[in-house]
């Protein structure tokens, strides 16, 4: 048993109730690590507070939240952990999860998530060539391909599943720099979620180490300078992501913590019963 919950076992109920809720989730350090599973706790905690009762201005309070999730929620899940989510740098948006891509069991098969990260790759590097790095358009677009004078291949992947996704759903799926690269860099390394829009939460996270192969000399190839740069303020961005949407995601707890202290959570709390307490 652990200390903190030894120490629980001495506590009254309620507390023993709140004492994780606090310890797990109060943090003003946007490098802090988040629950993987923040999310859906925030849900429930806010569901637990609406169930208990409160005043007009706490629902406020607490529909404002959950507004935000809502509407925000890829950028504060995936953001959070230095993904770019704007249109000009998403890989797959909304795709639509087939019938056909269920086995037998019902569920999404194993193979189709590193399909799904394959086709958002692609997809990822063609908006560099449209939106990012327009002077290079021909490289990037060639990028995937074995016609330009550099190519990616892809050399190893590794897939860790998180839950698995049935239809009907759709999914967006992300990727980011593993590493900040530079000149000597031969390969890339990229990390990929690919999130259920179903359950708004991770189904699948995803390796990838591409191989830089130069085709026309028939060997592995060193990033050329110019794409490094580009990387180099990919990565700058992503860092600014990680920090701002963590900042966003502890902000939300601190606020649903506040909702709690105000709701089931203090001293003088009395569930409301609703017609329950009028029968009695």
């Amino acid at each position: 048993m652990s200390l903190s919950t030894r120490g629980a076992t001495h506590l009254s109920s309620r507390s023993a109730r709140t004492l994780p809720l606090t310890r797990r989730y109060r943090s003003t350090n946007a490098s802090a690590q988040l629950d993987p599973r923040w999310l859906s706790d925030l849900k429930q905690r806010i569901g637990k507070c609406i169930a208990f009762g409160l005043t007009p201005a706490q629902t406020g309070a607490a529909g404002a939240i959950l507004s935000e999730v809502a509407r925000d929620w890829r950028e504060l899940v995936a953001g959070s952990e230095g993904y770019l989510t704007s249109p000009s740098r998403r890989g797959l948006h909304r795709w639509p999860v087939a019938w056909g891509e269920q086995d037998s069991m019902g569920h999404v098969n194993n193979v189709t998530y590193n399909r799904y990260a394959e086709s958002g790759r692609i997809a990822w590097v063609q908006k560099y060539a449209r939106f990012i790095d327009p002077e290079h358009r021909r490289v990037w677009e060639q990028l995937g391909t074995p016609k330009g004078e550099i190519g990616m291949i892809l050399r190893k992947i590794t897939t860790e599943f998180k839950f698995p996704m049935m239809f009907p759903d759709h999914i967006s799926v992300y990727h980011k720099l593993h590493a900040e690269p530079n000149e000597s860099t031969d390969a890339l390394m990229l990390d990929v979620i690919i999130l259920s829009e179903l359950h708004q939460r991770p189904s699948a996270r995803i390796f990838e180490d591409c191989a830089l192969y130069d085709y026309k000399r028939h060997k592995k190839a060193a990033m050329p300078p110019w794409m490094a740069e580009v990387f180099k303020e990919t990565w700058r961005l992503q860092e600014e992501a990680k920090r701002v949407n963590s900042e966003r995601v502890w902000g939300l707890l601190e606020r649903v913590r506040e909702l709690e202290s105000q709701s089931w959570d203090r001293e003088d709390a009395v569930e409301d019963l609703g017609s329950a307490a009028v029968a009695s």
